[in-house]
């Protein structure tokens, strides 16, 4: 059955849901030499636009929920440090991974460490297919916002008040493609679901 019909029950136990994740993207793009800063797009917002309304949900409908998840856990394992680091913007040359690989590791605790670079390059690859599919080639460098909201508790129901964003701050990073991926594909999806909903 996996995977067009795999389910997930992990709502029921052992507690239900209790926050929402939001993956946010921007990017500077180059145009006639000078660079310019785009807007953010909610990637999160564009996804589960797909999924809706949907009797037959495509599983593209839950990516950036599941990055932005699984990449929140790691940054929260940092230390106060090395969340300094990873705020900095990493970009110059074909070197910034090995640079800030580095810097990270000379604050320690490199097991956390490995773990947040493997879901930050998750989440800078699916930036840049997010910001090309957007802004297209003149794309240069993008930059992610992850951020957690929490459900009003149950017994607050009757006067709900706005939970604060849990915000996992990111620096500008470099573009990032992984092998066999296709930007064409990604794009013809995204960007036609994105245009529905501006």
């Amino acid at each position: 059955m996996i995977p067009f019909f795999g389910q997930s029950w992990s709502v029921f136990a052992p507690e239900p849901i209790n926050g929402n994740f939001t993956l946010k993207v921007r990017a500077q793009t180059r145009q006639d030499g000078k660079d310019q800063t785009t807007d953010w797009v909610d990637a999160t917002a564009v996804e589960v636009s797909l999924i809706k309304h949907n009797l037959f949900p495509p599983r593209a409908g839950i990516q950036a929920m599941e990055l932005a998840s699984e990449f929140k856990s790691n940054w929260d394992a940092l230390s106060a440090d090395h969340k300094v680091v990873v705020g900095l913007g990493y970009y110059v040359g074909t070197d910034w991974p090995i640079r800030l690989n580095k810097k990270l590791q000379s604050y320690g605790n490199p097991q956390a460490v490995a773990a947040y670079l493997e879901s930050e390059n998750t989440v800078i690859k699916y930036s840049t297919q997010v910001a090309k599919a957007i802004w297209g080639d003149s794309v240069v460098r993008v930059q992610f916002q992850i951020y957690r909201q929490n459900v009003v508790p149950f017994k607050d129901r009757k006067t709900p008040s706005p939970q604060p964003l849990q915000i996992a701050n990111v620096g500008w990073r470099g573009l990032e493609i992984a092998p066999g991926q296709s930007d064409q594909d990604f794009a013809d999806v995204f960007r036609k679901q994105y245009e529905k909903m501006r």
